[in-house]
């Protein structure tokens, strides 16, 4: 062989065995987005699990990626194996002539690590059973998500009004009381959809101290008060009192749905006085029985909120189960004064609903699916309602649960090598 075709013969391989050299940087958006959908996916099957299984009356229990590790192993080999053939006729080297075959391999590896930690502890337990605020819910209902929405999944009832309250713990035997509650939700959307109603928060002064008298009030005195969150400030009779400012939610329509039929319809029955168009959400400051209720109405909606597990308690109950399990009584069925089986999806339509199938691999059209006692239990991808609403509990399943323990988020960690 000669010089230029050694040559030629090593840049060929030198190129060939480069060409891997950079499989680190290049590695990092596939491997990325293939990671956040892994941890996207389980997040949501397992929460649909939980689901499925509180619809059984079974234990729910999460585990949570604390931490994601990726090891490349990239290895390479370069080699030039001599070969010989015949020579052609005026060449001269004992008849052969040599020449190279060069060889260039390589082989790469992927070694996640993944670590999870077991929020089935005593802090996972409390925060499960937290009540979610007032505040939290009134915020909640400022957000692009419907109002009904927010009310249905998150209050027990309003001014005492139920919202299927037995339906917030395992699935009941009679039929919940809902119909008022939803009647009235639904008026209060189409008063919002319709820009007649809106939700906002009102920063008040709430008295936390007596009256004072001025001589009381001195400038050291208002420092320390200022310095713990508190003020001073004067009534109209020159009097003095220590005040905090305080967020107040409250609900307020436009002045021209006096005569409106929806407004009147949630006046009637949520038990308000017709004649007012702005009442302040509060909590357990009415009594259940309604006693001293003034006679044209009350001026406030008083909320009772449910914790997170009451809400998926709540939401299980739009899972379908197959017949088998309702005959052989795996799963609790509701039965109505007729004696029929209670159709849940007159408390959930349209809010919450969970198909199930047989078979080895999940419907073609499952949104989120898990199996669970040998059958598949899905969202449906065309399901808009359920997917909006399956996308909410997500979110603040993750708000209201997330610890600082071990860090605040998943860590993803790789080694990337080359240019």
């Amino acid at each position: 062989m000669t010089g230029a075709g050694w040559r030629r013969t090593a840049l060929c391989v030198f190129a060939l065995a480069c060409g891997g050299c950079s499989i680190g940087p290049r590695a990092l958006p596939s491997d990325r987005i293939r990671y956040n959908e892994a941890v996207k996916v389980s997040g949501e099957e397992q929460l649909l699990l939980n689901i499925v299984r509180l619809r059984y009356i079974d234990t729910p229990s999460s585990l949570a990626v604390s931490s994601l590790a990726d090891q490349y192993e990239f290895t390479r080999n370069v080699g030039l194996t001599p070969f010989f053939t015949a020579a052609a006729a005026g060449q001269a080297l004992g008849g052969y002539r040599s020449t190279v075959l060069p060889q260039v391999g390589w082989s790469s590896a992927s070694r996640p690590t993944l670590t999870y930690t077991s929020q089935d502890d005593q802090e996972f337990t409390r925060r499960l059973f937290t009540p979610l605020s007032l505040e939290s819910t009134a915020s909640l209902s400022k957000t692009t998500w419907p109002t009904s929405t927010v009310f249905r999944l998150w209050l027990e009832n309003m001014n005492w009004v139920s919202n299927a309250e037995t339906a917030s713990g395992p699935t009941p035997k009679t039929p919940p009381e809902f119909a008022d509650f939803l009647a009235g939700v639904e008026a209060l959307q189409r008063l919002t959809d319709r820009k007649l109603a809106t939700i906002f928060i009102d920063e008040q002064d709430d008295p936390v101290s007596d009256e004072l008298p001025p001589e009381k009030v001195t400038a050291s005195a208002q420092v320390r008060a200022a310095q713990a969150g508190f003020e001073y400030r004067k009534d109209k009779n020159g009097n003095w009192r220590v005040v905090r400012k305080k967020q107040q939610p409250t609900l307020r329509f436009d002045e021209s749905v006096k005569s409106d039929s929806d407004f009147l319809t949630l006046c009637r029955l949520f038990k308000l006085n017709p004649a007012l168009t702005s009442f302040e959400f509060t909590t357990a400051k009415l009594d259940p029985y309604l006693k001293g209720t003034p006679k044209d109405g009350l001026d406030k909606l008083d909320l009772e909120t449910r914790s997170l597990l009451q809400v998926l308690f709540f939401v299980a109950n739009g899972v379908e189960v197959p017949t088998a399990h309702l005959a052989n009584g795996i799963a609790p069925v509701t039965v109505g004064p007729d004696g029929r089986q209670f159709d849940w999806q007159q408390v959930l339509g349209g809010l919450f609903k969970v198909c199930w199938a047989e078979g080895k691999k999940p419907p073609a059209s499952a949104h989120v699916a898990v199996q669970h006692k040998g059958y598949w239990f899905y969202i449906d991808e065309r399901d808009r309602d359920t997917k909006a609403t399956f996308a909410l509990l997500v979110e603040l399943a993750r708000l209201q649960l997330s610890t600082d323990k071990g860090g605040s988020a998943p860590l993803l960690t790789l080694p990337i090598g080359g240019r």
